[in-house]
């Protein structure tokens, strides 16, 4: 099959999510074309079937907002029509799934009808999709969507509670590859923490839905009973007042920020704990990657995060804020040996649940039964 691949290409869960499937389809033979903005940043362009192309919006004075949906509807239907593209899957539906269905009803006058995929994330649905000011455009793009996936049980509950639909969505959860080939750098860690001191670590893009501040304020707790150090990697607007805190409360020493960095797994790989107290998470793709690094969660229950993290098994959910219970579960799975040896375990274990090899070939069903319909 020939794919187009629209996504956000950044650091956040759905870009990642989008190039990894794309990158994993490719693997499978089938022409991959990404069409975005910018490079994604986990995309590698040396496979024969991976294909980037940029979306350029020209800059007027006119325009207080440059058009770019307008721009992505007409670089869809010039690729479309250049490289004969078969499927199009829209990751994120503002504006993806709206400048796709611009680019389905310009191709249609042309004789060529291109099936829409559209896969809901989170973000475009529970908060920024939400805002009356896009909900209607929402509505619209899922109810002209030919397929709809969602990456939890949850944020499908979600999309029927909040949106006028009645379209059939599919749960496909997000996916990680095998973390095994990463090699673990025992004297790499050693720069960061001495042999006796817990490897505490949290990745986000820092906003406030991620409750930077509660990270903080879990690390104090779990240092004044444990040796301990906190990777802290990701970048954003909470990131300063985070710094802040930390200085407030005498554990700046402890803590490193690392900002944005292309070797999360290999940081992962000699963490002890991930921490994720989210305000809201669709899925929690970042303490899927963590378990898969054999790395226990303490996270909230929001959203489709009791989904990935199993309570007493791979780490422990708490309610959202309720930094004192996260303290403690902490506690429990790192003030000993062999409980912390069971932890890492099982959570290698139950992120094999979420394999490339099970979820892949979910998505591939869904672009069969569009090509079909």
């Amino acid at each position: 099959m020939k794919i187009a691949i629209v996504c956000y290409p950044t650091f956040g869960g759905s870009g990642v999510v989008a190039t990894e499937l794309g990158l994993e389809l490719a693997q499978r033979g089938h022409e991959v074309h990404f069409i975005t903005y910018r490079q994604p940043v986990r995309l590698a362009l040396l496979n024969p079937n991976i294909f980037y192309h940029e979306v350029n919006v020209p800059e007027y004075p006119l325009f207080h907002y440059q058009p770019y949906e307008l721009a992505l509807s007409s670089k869809l239907v010039d690729m479309v029509k250049l490289y004969g593209i078969e499927i199009l899957h829209v990751h994120y539906a503002i504006p993806h799934a709206f400048a796709g269905y611009m680019a389905k009803q310009m191709l249609k006058e042309q004789g060529i009808d291109l099936p829409m995929v559209t896969t809901l994330h989170g973000t475009d649905i529970t908060l920024v999709g939400n805002h009356p000011f896009y909900k209607t455009a929402v509505s619209f793009s899922i109810n002209n969507s030919d397929f709809v996936t969602s990456v939890s049980e949850d944020l499908k509950k979600s999309t029927y509670e909040l949106f006028d639909t009645k379209k059939d969505i599919a749960v496909i959860p997000n996916f990680i590859e095998d973390k095994s080939d990463v090699i673990e750098h025992k004297c790499r860690r050693n720069l960061f923490a001495n042999e006796n001191e817990r490897v505490v670590t949290h990745i986000s893009n820092f906003r406030k839905v991620k409750r930077i501040q509660d990270i903080i304020k879990i690390f104090f707790g779990i240092q004044k009973q444990i040796p301990a150090k906190l990777m802290m990697i990701g970048d954003g607007p909470e990131k300063a007042d985070a710094e802040r805190l930390a200085q407030e409360l005498g554990i700046f020493d402890k803590i490193i920020f690392f900002g944005n960095s292309h070797e999360v797994d290999s940081i992962l790989k000699y963490s002890d704990l991930f921490l994720l107290p989210s305000e809201t998470e669709s899925f929690g793709l970042a303490a899927l990657e963590a378990m898969a690094c054999s790395v226990p969660v303490i996270s909230s229950n929001a959203g489709g995060l009791p989904e990935v993290n199993v309570q007493g098994i791979t780490g422990y959910l708490s309610d959202i804020g309720d930094v004192e219970d996260m303290v403690t579960n902490a506690i429990k799975i790192l003030q000993n040996n062999e409980t912390l040896k069971e932890f890492k375990s099982n959570a290698l274990k139950h992120s094999k649940e979420f394999s490339v090899d099970k979820i892949v070939p979910m998505y591939e069903e869904i672009y069969f039964k569009a090509l079909n319909k």
